[in-house]
């Protein structure tokens, strides 16, 4: 089948496309997904551990464990999450959370060699309290003086 041209000049229309609400959808959708994102920071405290010239490696345990972290400026955090007030009664409300009652968990303590005593001291005593009796302090292996 031929098709024929028309006859004559007939001028071509140009196809124009409209971007502008096109912008404005996509700017929509970026404020959207701005306001909708969560963003997760890192809630671990660093800690400097103390040396020490004895002590024994943990034993591998399938049960879980307990970790209470200070840092040099005294807060805690309790197997990775920042605890949001430094007390005795914060600690201790953690701890028994996470333990679900059960104190023969081994809880070690990890703190900065920093750490205030009291600090530590406070961590001792809530485990106390709660009736751990599995307890370990976490050091690093004192360097062989030259």
């Amino acid at each position: 089948m031929k098709f024929r041209r028309r006859a004559g000049n007939v001028a071509r229309e140009e196809v124009f496309l409209n971007l502008t609400s096109l912008i404005d959808v996509i700017f929509v959708l970026l404020l959207f997904f701005v306001v909708t994102t969560t963003f997760s920071r890192p809630t671990q405290l660093k800690v400097d551990l103390p040396e020490a010239a004895s002590g024994t490696p943990p034993e591998a345990t399938e049960l879980k464990q307990l970790e209470v972290a200070i840092s040099a400026d005294g807060s805690y955090s309790l197997n990775g999450q920042v605890l949001a007030k430094s007390d005795l009664t914060t600690l201790m409300a953690a701890v028994q959370k996470e333990s679900a009652g059960d104190s023969s968990l081994p809880l070690t303590i990890s703190a900065d060699g920093k750490t205030p005593h009291q600090a530590v001291v406070t961590a001792m005593d809530v485990a106390g309290k709660l009736g751990f009796s599995h307890l370990r302090i976490t050091t690093i292996e004192a360097q062989a003086a030259p």
